[in-house]
């Protein structure tokens, strides 16, 4: 009874509770996107963000000027506990291609976050094949791929008991 009146005393006061196992809530994650056929001689690595994940849109990225004749794709990327959601509020083109083009997603952890992604093909319209972790980030790579408000993709995650750093 404590304990509850506890927690619902944190809540109420805006305390962030610390992310509980299998979740991708309440965790810190910063968002970049990077584009490169040399991982070491990135052709763009953008400002990355980092917000703490919750409800509602975490990352809504605009163009930031160009670098190299690349920039950013407007992008809103939705974290839940176990999802991922990008959508394309805006614009109609391809991405640049490249070896690599697309996001990363680092989770503050010093462990392997993901123990599992797969493309959810009932929710997504684009023709995503390259989704992968190392430790606690994810690569999401669009190079040469459409975007457009059509464009959506979806990724469902199983998260590892990993704590947070």
């Amino acid at each position: 009874m404590k304990l509850t009146r506890a927690l619902l005393a944190a809540a109420a006061l805006g305390f962030a509770l610390p992310a509980a196992a299998g979740t991708l809530d309440g965790r810190l994650v910063t968002f970049n996107v990077e584009t490169w056929d040399d991982r070491d001689a990135p052709l763009l690595d953008a400002r990355g963000r980092t917000v703490m994940v919750g409800g509602g849109t975490e990352f809504g990225l605009g163009p930031e000027g160009f670098t190299g004749g690349l920039d950013v794709v407007p992008v809103d990327v939705e974290i839940s506990p176990t999802r991922i959601e990008l959508s394309y509020p805006q614009g109609i083109g391809r991405f640049f291609e490249a070896k690599f083009n697309g996001y990363v997603l680092r989770f503050e952890t010093d462990c392997a976050l993901f123990e599992a992604v797969a493309i959810d093909p009932a929710a997504t319209t684009m023709k995503v094949t390259e989704v992968w972790s190392e430790g606690g980030a994810l690569y999401i790579n669009v190079s040469g791929l459409g975007y457009g408000p059509a464009a959506k993709l979806a990724l469902d995650v199983e998260v590892g008991d990993c704590p947070m750093s």
